[in-house]
C-alpha cells in the first residue's frame, strides 16, 4: 500500500518505517530543501518486519509528543519550524528545518533492560561499558550511559559502536557534543517523567548539523524511541510495565518464530498498544 499522500503545496520525498517526508513543490529534492513536512503514520514495526493493522493515533501520539518535549528543551536548538500543515496531516506531521543527518543513534540507557541486560549476565558490560556486580534486571544503573550505535540503511539492524568508533565516524568535536546534549536531555526528561510517576529507563535521540551547531531532530522521548515504566509498579518489584509496544513484540515472540511474513495483530493487541501510548501522553502532558 502506497505511503503518498497529496497534500497541497507539498510532494513526497521519501518513506521510513513510520515517517513520510513531503517537499515543496518549488524543490526538486530532498537534498536540496530547505524544508520538509515530517508526517508520522500509524504503521508499526518490530523485529525490523513492519505489521498489520497498523496502531490507531500513533502518529499523533508521537508527533504531539515530540512537539511538547521540544518545548521543554529550550537550551538545546531543535528541528521544528512550525505546526501549521495541510488538514489531512493535522497533528501528525510539522514543518522541520532540513538538516545533515549524523549517521549515529545516540542511545542514554538508565536502567538495565532489553539488550543490556542480557549483555550484562554474560560479561557484566552493557555496550563493553563495565558496570558493577550485582545489578538486577530493572535495576537502575549508578549514573545513565551513552551507548551510540550506527545508523544501517532501511532494512539492516543498527550497530552497536563503541564511542571511539563514533568519533571516528563524526569527528572528535561532534561526538563530545552529541554525547554531552544526549546525557543532559535524558537528565531532564527523566526528572520531569519521574514528576509524574513514570521512570525514563532508556532512550535514543537522533540529531543534525545545522552550519555547524547540534540540533535536535526526529522523534524525541516517545514511547517509539524510549522505554518508560510506571514509576510505582517498578519500586513494587514489577520492572517491565511499560508504554510503549512491548505488548506487540511479546504476542509476536509467543506467536511467531521470525520465519517468513509475520501474522497479522489481533484486535485486543492493536486496541491494548494504543491505549499504552495514549495513556503515556495523558501522563506526561496532564493534556
Amino acid at each position: 500500500m502506497s505511503n503518498q499522500l497529496n497534500l497541497p503545496g507539498w510532494k513526497h520525498a521519501y518513506s521510513g518505517k513510520v515517517r513520510d517526508l513531503y517537499i515543496p513543490l518549488s524543490d526538486d529534492n530532498l537534498a536540496s530543501a530547505s524544508q520538509v513536512l515530517m508526517v508520522a503514520s500509524d504503521r508499526v514495526s518490530a523485529y525490523d518486519f513492519m505489521l498489520e493493522p497498523p496502531i490507531p493515533g500513533k502518529g499523533t501520539v508521537l508527533t504531539r509528543l515530540t512537539v511538547w518535549w521540544m518545548h521543554r528543551f529550550s537550551d538545546m536548538p531543535n528541528h521544528l519550524l512550525s505546526t501549521d500543515v495541510p488538514d489531512e496531516v493535522a497533528g501528525r506531521g510539522v514543518i522541520a528545518k532540513r538538516l545533515t543527518m549524523y549517521p549515529i543513534e545516540c542511545v542514554v540507557r538508565g536502567y538495565l533492560s532489553g539488550s543490556g541486560w542480557v549483555e550484562y549476565q554474560q560479561s557484566r558490560t552493557v555496550c563493553g561499558i563495565p558496570l558493577p556486580d550485582g545489578l538486577q534486571a530493572g535495576d537502575r544503573l549508578p549514573k545513565p550511559i551513552f551507548t551510540p550505535a550506527f545508523k544501517a540503511e532501511q532494512g539492516e539492524h543498527d550497530e552497536n559502536i563503541t564511542f571511539e568508533r563514533m568519533v571516528e565516524i563524526v569527528g572528535e568535536s561532534a561526538a563530545e557534543k552529541l554525547r554531552a546534549a544526549s546525557l543532559d536531555i535524558f537528565a531532564q526528561g527523566s526528572a520531569i517523567a519521574e514528576a509524574r510517576g513514570l521512570i525514563l529507563a532508556d532512550t535514543k535521540f537522533e540529531f543534525g548539523n545545522d552550519l555547524g551547531k547540534v540540533v535536535l531532530a526526529d522523534e524525541v522521548l516517545t514511547p517509539d524511541s524510549s522505554r518508560y515504566w510506571d514509576l510505582a509498579a517498578w519500586q513494587a518489584g514489577d520492572r517491565e510495565k511499560s508504554f510503549d509496544k512491548q505488548i506487540v513484540r511479546d504476542w509476536l515472540a509467543a506467536n511467531w518464530d521470525r520465519n517468513g511474513t509475520p501474522p497479522e495483530l489481533p484486535a485486543d493487541i492493536v486496541t491494548k498498544t494504543a491505549a499504552k501510548y495514549n495513556e503515556l501522553y495523558a501522563r506526561l502532558t496532564a493534556e
